[in-house]
Parts: C-alpha cells; sequence; structure tokens
C-alpha cells in the first residue's frame, strides 16, 4: 500500500511538471563556471515604422481637390454646364491667372469656417473673377454682391470706397452670408447655393409649392428662375471639371499653395500713388490688388488697409512709417472767383460737393468770392489712375459700338427708358454702354454714352454724316436752325439734352450732326 502511494505521488508530481511547463525538455547547455553563465536572450521588440507624415499640397488647386465632397449627381443640367468648361479650357486659364493673388487667402477663409471647400470656386461662377465685374443685377465684385445684401453684411459702400469690390472684405461676408443661409435652409447645400443666387424667400417658397403638390423637394425638383436652375449646376459640374482635370483635359494654371498678400493696416488716408510708389508698384498693380477703392486715394474715413504682395510688404511698412503723415494726400489752396459754384469747383478737381463740404466745414453751399478752399488733389494725372471708377467708366463708354456716339445729360424727369426710346436702342445696351445695371437710378448732370448706327431721325442709308458745332445767334431758333441744316427739332433736343422749354442763348453752342452730301456747311 505504501509503495503504491509513493508511486502514485510520483506520476502526479510528474504530471504537475508538464501542465505548468507546457512540455518537458532536456537543458541544451549549461555552464556551471559562475563567471560566464549563459542566459537565454530575448526576442527581439518589433520596431514599428513611423507613419509618412503627407506633405502639404504645393498647388491651391491639388488642395481644393483634396477636400472636395459635395455629391455630384448625373443630372442633365450638371452635363451641359460641365461640357462648356471642357469646350472653353481657356477659359479656366484666364479665371486662374486672375484668380492667383487672391485663392489661397479665400481658401483658408473657407477652410477656417470649416465650410465645403467647393464654395472657393464660386468667383469664377459669379464674376470669372473679375475684380471690377458689374452685372446687369447691380451686383458688384468677384463674390456679386447687390448694395442691399453687401450692407447687410458689413460691407461700405461710398463715393470713395465699395466693400463689394474689396477681395479680402468681400470674402468674409460672402461666407457669413453662406452660414447663415446653410443654417437658415437646412443640411443641403444646394438650397444655401440657390438662396445665394435667388434669395431665401424664393427658394423657400418653391420648396412649400412642392410639397404642398407632392412633389419631391430636392433642389433639381424645384421651380426655380432660370439663371438659379442653371447656377448650382455651374458650380458643380466646375467642381468636377477641376477634380478630374486632367480626365477632362483641362490644363488650370498652377497657383502656389502659399500666402500671396499681406494686409497692412495704414491708418489714414493715403493716394494710390503715393502708397504704390513706397511699396516699388505701378498704381495700376496697387489698384487690381485693392480694387474696392473707387477713386485717386483710399477712403479718408476708411477702411485703412491695403493689400500687398508679401515680398513688398516690409518694405512698404518701413518706407510708410519714414513718411509724414501730412504728405500722404496733396492738398491745395483754391480762392473763389465771380461764377464759381461748389459744384464746379468739385468736378473742376475731380471730387465731389461733399466732400468739399466736410473738408472746409461748411454747412451748405453757400460761399463767397475771395473765400479760400482746402481741396485734396490727386498726385498725378487722374489718367494715370487707370483702375479708378471715372477711368473705368471713360473706358466703358469709348468702345466702339456703333457708328456714331452721342453725348447726353442727364436732366429733370429723365430716365434710362424715355432716354433709350428717344434713341431706339434698349435699356440694357444704354445701362451697359453706361457701366450701369438697368436698375441703376439716373442724377441730373451725369453724361451718358449713346451709340447708334442712324445718328438722324430722316438718315437714309448711303448719308455722309459729320458732327458740327453751332454758334447760336440773336434771333436763332431750333426750327430756324433745323430747317438750315435739314434736321429735325427732335433730333436737335435729343443731340443736345435740351427740352422744348429751354431757351436758346446768343452764343450758345450746339451739337448737329448733318449730311453733308445735302448741306454746305
Amino acid at each position: 500500500m505504501k509503495n503504491t502511494y509513493s508511486a502514485l505521488l510520483c506520476t502526479f508530481l510528474l504530471a504537475g511538471c508538464q501542465s505548468l511547463s507546457g512540455t518537458v525538455d532536456e537543458p541544451s547547455s549549461v555552464n556551471t563556471d559562475e563567471s560566464t553563465i549563459d542566459v537565454a536572450t530575448p526576442p527581439a521588440t518589433p520596431v514599428t515604422p513611423e507613419p509618412e507624415v503627407a506633405l502639404p499640397p504645393t498647388d491651391v488647386w491639388e488642395r481644393i481637390r483634396s477636400q472636395m465632397a459635395m455629391e455630384i449627381p448625373t443630372n442633365k443640367r450638371i452635363e451641359k454646364q460641365r461640357q462648356w468648361y471642357i469646350d472653353h479650357p481657356q477659359h479656366l486659364q484666364i479665371v486662374s491667372q486672375r484668380a492667383e493673388p487672391f485663392m489661397h487667402l479665400i481658401v483658408e477663409e473657407v477652410e477656417r469656417r470649416g465650410l465645403p471647400i467647393e464654395l472657393a470656386l464660386l468667383p469664377i461662377v459669379e464674376s470669372s473673377f473679375d475684380v471690377f465685374a458689374y452685372s446687369a443685377g447691380a451686383a458688384a465684385g468677384i463674390w456679386q454682391f447687390t448694395t442691399p445684401m453687401s450692407k447687410h453684411f458689413g460691407l461700405q459702400h461710398n463715393w470713395w470706397y465699395d466693400g463689394r469690390r474689396d477681395v479680402y472684405a468681400s470674402t468674409i461676408a460672402a461666407m457669413d452670408m453662406m452660414e447663415y443661409l446653410h443654417n437658415k435652409m437646412g443640411p443641403d447645400w444646394n438650397y444655401a447655393l440657390a438662396a445665394y443666387n435667388t434669395g431665401e424667400g424664393r427658394v423657400f417658397r418653391a420648396i412649400k409649392k412642392n410639397k404642398q403638390n407632392g412633389q419631391p423637394t430636392d433642389y433639381f425638383s424645384l421651380d426655380l428662375p432660370t439663371e438659379t436652375e442653371r447656377y448650382v449646376p455651374q458650380l458643380l459640374a466646375l467642381a468636377d471639371v477641376i477634380n478630374n482635370a486632367e480626365k477632362y483635359g483641362v490644363a488650370l494654371k498652377p497657383i502656389a499653395n502659399e500666402p500671396k498678400l499681406k494686409r497692412i493696416d495704414i491708418g489714414s488716408q493715403i493716394d494710390l500713388a503715393l502708397a504704390a510708389n513706397l511699396a516699388d508698384m505701378t498704381v495700376a498693380e496697387l489698384h487690381k490688388l485693392n480694387p474696392g477703392y473707387n477713386r485717386w486715394a483710399t477712403s479718408p474715413d476708411g477702411p485703412h488697409a491695403l493689400l500687398l504682395p508679401i515680398e513688398k510688404a516690409q518694405a512698404f511698412e518701413t518706407a510708410l512709417a519714414q513718411t509724414d503723415p501730412s504728405e500722404r494726400i496733396n492738398w491745395v489752396r483754391y480762392t473763389i472767383k465771380s461764377g464759381d459754384s461748389l459744384s464746379v469747383i468739385a468736378q473742376k478737381h475731380h471730387t465731389r460737393t461733399a466732400i468739399l463740404q466736410s473738408v472746409n466745414k461748411l454747412s451748405d453751399n453757400t460761399i463767397r468770392v475771395g473765400q479760400t478752399l482746402l481741396i485734396p488733389v490727386a498726385a498725378k494725372d487722374p489718367q494715370d489712375y487707370v483702375f479708378s471708377a471715372d477711368q473705368r467708366l471713360a473706358r466703358t463708354q469709348s468702345s466702339k459700338r456703333a457708328s456714331f456716339k452721342l453725348a447726353h445729360t442727364v436732366v429733370a424727369g429723365d430716365s434710362l427708358w424715355t432716354i433709350a426710346r428717344a434713341n431706339k436702342v434698349t435699356v440694357k445696351q444704354l445701362a451697359s454702354w453706361n457701366g450701369m445695371a438697368p436698375s441703376d437710378p439716373l442724377r441730373q448732370g451725369k453724361q451718358l454714352t449713346i451709340w447708334v448706327n442712324k445718328v438722324s431721325s430722316n438718315q437714309s442709308n448711303n448719308a455722309v454724316m459729320r458732327k458740327v458745332q453751332y454758334t447760336v445767334r440773336s434771333g436763332d431758333s431750333l426750327a430756324r436752325i433745323g430747317k438750315k441744316f435739314q434736321v429735325s427739332v427732335t433730333d436737335l433736343l435729343r443731340w443736345n439734352s435740351l427740352s422744348k422749354q429751354n431757351y436758346l442763348q446768343p452764343g450758345q453752342k450746339l451739337k448737329l450732326y448733318v449730311d453733308v452730301t445735302k448741306i454746305d456747311v
């Protein structure tokens, strides 16, 4: 029994050792020399490779592509717009060139707010990135703000400055508006985009109408104005083309993915010619980066900021700090003469009556002979400020559209409609020739250009028409002058912006267009 127990105990112990070690192995070799005891080397810990850090894109277009997320559905409207971009690759080349200084700035603002990166492409749809764009709907700048919307979202608009054309300020306002519309319209960004184009009320009404009729309420099912039905597909098609430019055979001008401009607060009004000189730029180069300024100088009441190329910013700031503030604007002292009025003086010095009143602390238009006025004047000839509102308008008005160019001075009671009707042109044409929108108001004294192929109501097809200046003599009347030159009284009134109630004065100059084949002049 005892022997049996001992045997069982040995068997148990042997089994227990096997269960702890798994198997019983013979030791390979054990060195009993205490000074050199071999210790089994633990297995090496595997080295985890460092994750590759993705380098930022070197091209802004690539930066935009990497974030595109808006759905591009299969839709005939999108296909039509996509094909237009594919068929006109030069358009995106031109747009890329215009966008180059500003695109990084815009992308940064869109990303900062966490908005869809596709919104950075809207200036291409809205204005083809023309910083001086002005539409028939009275919208201006790359984001095409109307005056009411621009004021609602904090943009200033006056004689000196138009915030709608200020790329920095209008980009912030446009993203404010987009956030507002998205919060109000719901999660579908197509609604917000449509509302940006046509107004939130119209989109809401279209959605409500479809709901009442049991119809789908997605953007593509809504009954919206033709322009708006084209607008969203245009952006989506553009996004698709840019995202797949190589596939569609469209080449985009690379835009370096780095800041191009620095915004500098200059503190007070400055002549753009002086600012350009301090920045070692031409006036035109500076003005194209700062198209919000309408005149030869920044606005006296602000904003006091300029966008400058980064590489020129430091030297400009240094030079500006060394310039006496009194030298930022040129001033002349003008002594009032007999027959002067504030409006005449303002026109002569390319400024406005309100500015003369403000600078000289005048409460009204009353002035007296011998009084001295302080007048801010441009450092250079007005024509040197090639992108001022006056010079842009002059180029627009002088661009030949027909055989004859007529000038019309707006008088009381005039409207674009009455002037267009009298000259047998459309309101849209008349507005376009004068850098206006059809809805823009007219002010008395404004000079309008009218292009016509027939300058006279009785002009024959083979007539040889010439412009003549006639000096009114004592005893002259419109009827007598008309008979002498074989023109109608209606034409005389139209050519000279006169009404039948106007009296002719000896010495007065009249413009006439006469057929030299019929009359000896």
